[in-house]
């Protein structure tokens, strides 16, 4: 005899539990569902390493005290160690809401015979737009002058010839990486008026040719490009793709958008780059360090922008990864193979969790 299936919603205070249950109640009517919530602390605490996974938020107790026998999990944070998927045997698949599954250990998981999805593009609007508007504040100084403003000071001279900013029509941008945000980005700064250069060894040149952008080499960008937005992904070879061998082939006064990860560049040339002018404005997302601390050299250097890790963070986002991750389970609970998966190899085993069974 069998029951309900147990299911853990394990969210946050972006994508709270909640999002989770409406969504795959309503991806999966009529389903016996069973659910247990779990909320993790992002991002009122930062995230970080949690036993032997990255960018995890909550302890590994926690996560196995909520877990209980539950056979589905959505989760946005919570720490799929190896310590957690050994010690759930009922555990048939993690959902997770995040463009890749940096919270799970993936090759746990696949030993296991489960199932781990993921959620792409879902921040691809938000992301873009956020690189968008860090763009335009750092090439107009708009976040520069609303500052002097609020301390009295009336920077007039900005509009002086010298001093003066540089619009995006007529102006040559580089992006890096060219997956579903940089796509977004390449659109709407067509739209402005401005030459896209794309350096993304993934992407092919006709379809470069379609969208209206200049494929190229990363060299080559960075000598050509007044702005440079990074939109890539980290991995062992993307790793300080940026660095100071690299960033000195930037034009004199060129921009730099970080929106994506800080591991993409190697932060420590930056200072100086801004001192002397071959950086004329950074805008920075992301980091090297999350949070940077206090007495981190680019607080005090010129003509940077820094938000705090804010660019995925709209309601349409948590909403569109609460769908997407349902829809990863729904399709599971009707035996079908998810869409989105991981570690697709779990499907060649031919018994096992990874079938789906319960035991």
């Amino acid at each position: 005899m069998t029951g309900p299936i147990q299911v853990l919603a394990s969210g946050d205070h972006f994508i709270a539990p909640q999002l989770f249950v409406d969504a795959l109640q309503a991806a999966a009517p009529g389903a016996e569902l069973d659910f247990r919530t779990q909320t993790t602390q992002w991002p009122h605490t930062p995230f970080g390493p949690v036993g032997n996974v990255k960018e995890a938020s909550g302890t590994e107790d926690e996560l196995l005290a909520a877990l209980g026998d539950a056979e589905i999990a959505l989760v946005q944070m919570a720490p799929f160690t190896e310590r957690v998927i050994q010690a759930s045997p009922r555990l048939k698949l993690i959902a997770v809401a995040r463009g890749g599954p940096v919270n799970v250990d993936l090759e746990a998981a696949t030993r296991a015979g489960i199932p781990v999805t993921f959620t792409p593009g879902r921040n691809a609007a938000a992301a873009a737009e956020f690189a968008l508007g860090l763009m335009l504040a750092a090439l107009r100084r708009i976040n520069v002058s609303d500052a002097e403003l609020k301390r009295g000071t009336w920077r007039g001279d900005y509009y002086a010839y010298d001093n003066a900013g540089i619009e995006l029509e007529g102006t040559t941008v580089g992006l890096v990486g060219y997956g579903a945000i940089g796509s977004i980005v390449a659109r709407v700064l067509r739209a402005f008026g401005s030459h896209v250069l794309v350096a993304d060894p993934y992407t092919d040149a006709a379809k470069a040719q379609a969208d209206g952008v200049e494929l190229t080499g990363l060299d080559d960008l960075l000598r050509r490009s007044s702005v440079v937005s990074l939109h890539a992904r980290v991995t062992p070879e993307t790793r300080h793709m940026l660095n100071a061998d690299n960033l000195k082939l930037l034009p004199e006064g060129a921009v730099l958008v970080n929106s994506a990860r800080g591991e993409l560049m190697d932060y420590a040339p930056l200072p100086e780059l801004l001192k002397t002018g071959r950086l004329g404005a950074l805008a920075l997302d992301v980091y090297d360090i999350e949070p940077p601390p206090a007495d981190w050299p680019l607080h005090q250097a010129p003509n940077v922008i820094t938000t705090p890790h804010l660019a995925g963070a709209t309601r349409q986002t948590a909403d569109r990864a609460a769908a997407i991750t349902a829809a990863q389970a729904a399709a599971h609970l009707r035996g079908e193979r998810p869409e989105f998966v991981a570690n697709p190899e779990v499907f060649a085993v031919p018994e096992g969790r990874a079938q789906g069974q319960r035991s």
